[in-house]
């Protein structure tokens, strides 16, 4: 019954609580505090349930609060472990409110978290899920992308903030009408009891998080006399663990208000009465608030007078965080269908637009409904059309060993050398070891009397597992240095690439995927599955030879020399 009805995943775990008056605010909805360790709760059971053994919490991704919850609804949360790698997990979270009179319901939020398997003698090596639906597929083949992200998080947000050049006005602004930044800070301790910890004596997660959660809006609420509503989280990573009978030291203070919002940053250290002479650092966390009127419209905050020094330091590092979390939740969150073709690159979100673009294949890979339309000396041509977008899906095998043939495509600079599509290539920037953007040049198509350019953002990635393949990821980034000229007619994909699976030794699987827009369905007819004749020359002329009794070695894969010429290169589309 996998992938139909009546299948449940088998790590999947749910939750419905109602909110009572004890959980609730003062203005009767429900705190964030208590949602959190519900969250927790939710995904460490789901975590167990998959491990066989006692589970903690790592980190939680930042979360998005799109709904309030008011007393009496009620709260249904679902966890289900997305993948799992060798000791740790990703669990995805939805979390929905109802209204028992009137039936509505409402999306209020997804987190995603990463749990670690721990025993006390022995070594954990967590099982791999299957997935069996298409989401499910889609989740799985994400989740190694976002861990991805994850071991580079503290690097990155370090390299953001130290690019990211934000012009902020402390010296134009009225000092005599801010408030002292100093007037919100908060300090609290805690004592870890039993019944805020697990069967093994250390701290929820979820129980940390409600903690920094109410000193968090307790300084909000001192800068704007009001009562603050938490909007964003960003990304809880816990440094180390807490057990029974520490003390929680947890700091906040507001780091800078903006129009409409406010930034606080909090920290909690640990120590041991007697036992220690130094506090271990926790966690850490930014949130952001606002402040709703009677009608839940944002109203305008006071600005905040930093402390000199460390205050300005977190007053700037603030507002590049503003700016970071405003594109990345963009970035990330946004439909296919809603984004644009090419989206601006920007140094101060490469890491986030590096995982939109392998993460846009890769949920294109998984689709279900691929239809096969064409076969031709057995390079197979898969179609899907999906929204407003007709994608391509070429698949043929290759006698040639998959690393080899992934180092070979990833390289644009040769592809020029092989490719009749690439007139020439050239590096714009080399972003990282991984992710490169390149300027291509197509020779003109069709009836068209201009060449074609591309600025491409290109991302690979080697297997995160046995059975992930080998990817290389394609999208159009607007770069300033390279604006459309009247020499060229500019061109854009949205998503496209190559992915290479091992078959064996010397075989390999290599399939190309192209998201095709408006602009390119001129070589397809009205009917999806009947192809064009350009476009089914185009395919015939360059699939890679298939003889009767197997694949044909490829000359400049199998020998790892320089490519040779078109007619034996390997097939590729247009952008």
């Amino acid at each position: 019954m996998a992938g139909g009805e009546g299948y449940r995943n088998p790590t999947e775990v749910q939750m419905s609580q109602l909110v009572l008056p004890c959980h609730t605010n003062q203005r009767g909805e429900l705190s964030v505090g208590q949602l959190l360790k519900w969250i927790d709760t939710t995904a460490c059971l789901s975590a167990e349930r998959h491990a066989g053994c006692p589970c903690v919490t790592a980190s939680m991704d930042d979360i998005y609060f799109e709904h309030t919850i008011s007393v009496g609804q009620v709260v249904n949360i679902k966890a289900k472990v997305n993948r799992a790698f060798n000791s740790s997990m990703e669990v995805g979270i939805q979390v929905a409110s109802e209204d028992l009179c009137s039936e509505k319901q409402w999306n209020v939020c997804k987190a995603l978290a990463t749990f670690v398997a721990h025993r006390e003698l022995s070594k954990v090596k967590l099982k791999q899920t299957t997935p069996q639906t298409e989401e499910e597929k889609t989740e799985h083949s994400v989740a190694a992308e976002r861990r991805r992200m994850r071991l580079l998080y503290a690097d990155t947000i370090k390299d953001l903030l130290a690019n990211c050049v934000i012009q902020d006005d402390l010296e134009s602004r009225d000092c005599s009408c801010m408030v002292p930044a100093e007037r919100t800070r908060v300090e609290s301790v805690e004592l870890v009891l039993p019944p805020h910890a697990n069967h093994q004596g250390n701290t929820f997660g979820g129980q940390i998080m409600a903690w920094m959660e109410n000193v968090a809006t307790i300084a909000a609420s001192r800068l704007c006399r009001a009562h603050p509503t938490l909007k964003t989280i960003e990304m809880f990573h816990f440094r180390g663990p807490s057990q029974v009978g520490d003390r929680l030291v947890l700091k906040a203070i507001v780091n800078n208000a903006f129009k409409h919002s406010m930034e606080v940053g909090v920290c909690v250290e640990a120590y041991r009465q007697g036992a220690e002479t130094q506090r271990r650092h926790i966690n850490s966390a930014f949130m952001t608030f606002v402040v709703l009127d009677a009608d839940d419209q944002p109203r305008t905050l006071p600005w905040i007078r930093p402390q000199p020094g460390d205050g300005e330091r977190r007053y700037r590092e603030a507002s590049a965080r503003k700016k970071i979390r405003l594109d990345r939740q963009y970035i990330v969150s946004c439909k296919q269908t809603e984004m644009p073709i090419s989206v601006p690159w920007d140094p101060s979100n490469q890491v986030y637009l590096s995982y939109n673009n392998v993460s846009s294949l890769k949920m294109l890979v998984t689709k279900d409904n691929w239809v096969l339309s064409s076969e031709i000396n057995q390079v197979r041509l898969y179609t899907l059309e999906d929204d407003k977008f007709l994608s391509f899906h070429m698949e043929m095998l290759v006698q040639v060993e998959t690393i080899q043939a992934f180092l070979l495509l990833s390289d644009l600079l040769r592809r020029p050398e092989w490719d009749k599509h690439y007139r020439s290539v050239e590096l714009v920037q080399q972003v990282d070891e991984d992710d490169a953007i390149y300027h291509v040049i197509s020779p003109a198509l069709g009836s068209d009397v201009k060449p074609q350019d591309f600025v491409i953002l290109a991302s690979r990635r080697k297997p995160c597992d046995n059975g992930d393949p080998y990817v290389i990821a394609l999208r159009s980034v607007t770069l300033p240095t390279h604006p459309e000229t009247p020499a060229y007619r500019r061109g854009e994909t949205l998503c496209s690439g190559f992915c290479f699976w091992r078959e064996g030794d010397q075989l390999t699987k290599v399939s190309y995927y192209n998201q095709a827009t408006p602009g390119f369905l001129n070589y397809v007819t009205t009917n999806v599955a009947g192809l064009s004749s350009e476009f089914y020359t185009t395919v015939k002329a360059y699939g890679v030879p298939f003889g009767r009794a197997g694949p044909l070695k490829h000359p400049h894969l199998d020998r790892g020399d320089k490519p040779g010429p078109p007619d034996v290169g390997i097939w590729i589309l247009p952008a």
